[in-house]
């Protein structure tokens, strides 16, 4: 209890050193030459075991003699915990790509990795979970309560069913028992955001659309219209350009992700996760049922954008996956191609005048141009950007971009490549599906998802017998 354990985390997804730091305070010790996503020490401090990506490794508490134990295959290790006799390690494998998180368990000489839960909820969203100290109850949240599996017979033996220990109007997450085992300590969120818009002549944020919970706005060509997708509810709606004349497009069986309005206005695309891996569908702006593109394919489809003249979509595969790439569909032949080149890329933005696709790498360390006439591509930019968006006329092409010093608003000017910071949001409170998304409104200023929730913890009197 005398240290703080910390990842000093840079690009995305979020990895670096590890530290340790004095809880009363002193400087900061490096351990070791250690990089990853998370770490934790053993029950008796004489290990740390820590993760990079979908690879687990072990060592000493103070980083040295580190060596790899096992590989999770295509996952994201995070949320690592050790059983309080040191036996065992369990890990949250995420996938954030499809929204998928489920709860696996190794030994800690990297032996028999297994999930826990196989098959309890299809798709899997359990995470984040904690042993009891005396090792009888592993609790964890899933479906936004909190759970407790008891431990039957020994950690060697398969786990007997989860218990629902809580039954809460709210979300509740990242359960902690305490050290006495007398408490569990969970985190309260009521899910709420309010849109907002950069208004560059005051310099503020102010509300947009009245203030609504709601992110991915796309604006239709003819300029009359606006799509967006509801938080957290994920539902498609579509309205006027000054937010009358609401009509919801989808419903709640099909979650909707970044919304892009075909050339001619009549359909709009989507990524949805609700079935695994995310499909792509599209629906008319003015309703009916949603249909799906590439029903055959069972690959990830992520992030669709159609091309200028309406005849072709192009895509990216699993943003996880650095060996995926971003493929092109041509409507008339239902014919996909890989994009040259594009190998660990994601996030397609095809050009207003179809000249060029912008794209990021894997690590969201650059940004990149594919010239559609040449098939080459050219770095735009380095450094860790999130949420693409050109301008109207294709003359600049705006992300956020996370800096040493806080998050930014920037621009990219097109001709010269040169960076604009458009404004701070360090201090921002952010939500929406990912954690937060970047859009522009009609005069192509910032549209952000404030994060209007509340956030509490809760002390829950518990008894593991």
């Amino acid at each position: 209890g005398s240290q703080i354990l910390v990842v000093e985390a840079q690009s995305l997804p979020a990895k670096g050193p590890f530290w340790s730091l004095p809880v009363l305070g002193g400087p900061p010790r490096r351990l070791g030459d250690l990089v990853g996503q998370d770490a934790i020490w053993s029950p008796d401090d004489k290990w740390l075991a820590y993760s990079n990506g979908g690879d687990l490794f072990i060592a000493k508490a103070d980083g040295t003699d580190p060596h790899k134990i096992a590989t999770k295959a295509g996952g994201s290790i995070q949320r690592l915990t050790w059983s309080p006799d040191g036996t065992h390690l369990r890990f949250t494998d995420e996938d954030f790509s499809v929204s998928i998180s489920s709860l696996w368990e190794v030994a800690a000489d990297g032996s028999d990795m297994h999930p826990l839960l196989p098959g309890w909820h299809n798709a899997p969203h359990e995470c984040c979970g904690r042993w009891t100290a005396d090792g009888k109850f592993f609790v964890f949240q899933a479906s936004g309560q909190i759970w407790a599996l008891p431990q039957s017979g020994s950690l060697f033996h398969r786990p007997a069913k989860p218990i629902q220990l809580t039954f809460s109007p709210m979300g509740l997450s990242d359960p902690v028992p305490s050290k006495d085992g007398k408490k569990l300590f969970v985190v309260g969120a009521t899910t709420r955001g309010e849109l907002v818009r950069f208004d560059s002549k005051s310099g503020q944020f102010v509300p947009f659309l009245g203030g609504i919970s709601a992110e991915y706005v796309s604006l239709s060509h003819d300029g009359q219209s606006l799509a967006y997708v509801s938080f957290p509810e994920g539902t498609l709606w579509r309205s006027k350009s000054d937010g009358s004349e609401r009509q919801q497009l989808t419903y709640s069986s099909q979650y909707v992700l970044l919304p892009r309005w075909s050339p001619d206005d009549k359909e709009i695309l989507f990524e949805s996760p609700t079935r695994k891996p995310s499909r792509i569908y599209a629906v008319s702006s003015q309703g009916g049922s949603t249909r799906e593109l590439m029903p055959n394919d069972l690959h990830s489809q992520g992030d669709p954008n159609w091309s200028p003249d309406g005849k072709k979509i192009v895509f990216a595969g699993d943003a996880a996956d650095a060996a995926s790439a971003i493929q092109i569909i041509d409507l008339a032949t239902e014919q996909v191609s890989t994009l040259p080149g594009s190998q660990g890329m994601f996030s397609p933005r095809w050009s207003p005048d179809g000249r060029r696709i912008a794209a990021m790498s894997s690590d969201s360390r650059r940004l990149m141009l594919f010239d559609v006439q040449t098939q080459k591509w050219t770095e735009i930019v380095t450094g860790t950007f999130g949420w693409p968006n050109w301008s109207k006329d294709g003359t600049w092409l705006f992300a956020v971009s996370r800096e040493a010093n806080g998050d930014f608003v920037v621009k990219i000017r097109m001709r010269d490549h040169k960076t604009e910071r458009v404004t701070d949001i360090k201090n921002f409170a952010l939500t929406g599906y990912y954690g937060y998304s970047l859009a522009l409104a009609p005069d192509d200023s910032p549209l952000l998802l404030k994060d209007a929730g509340t956030y509490d913890v809760y002390s829950l009197d518990w008894q593991s017998q």
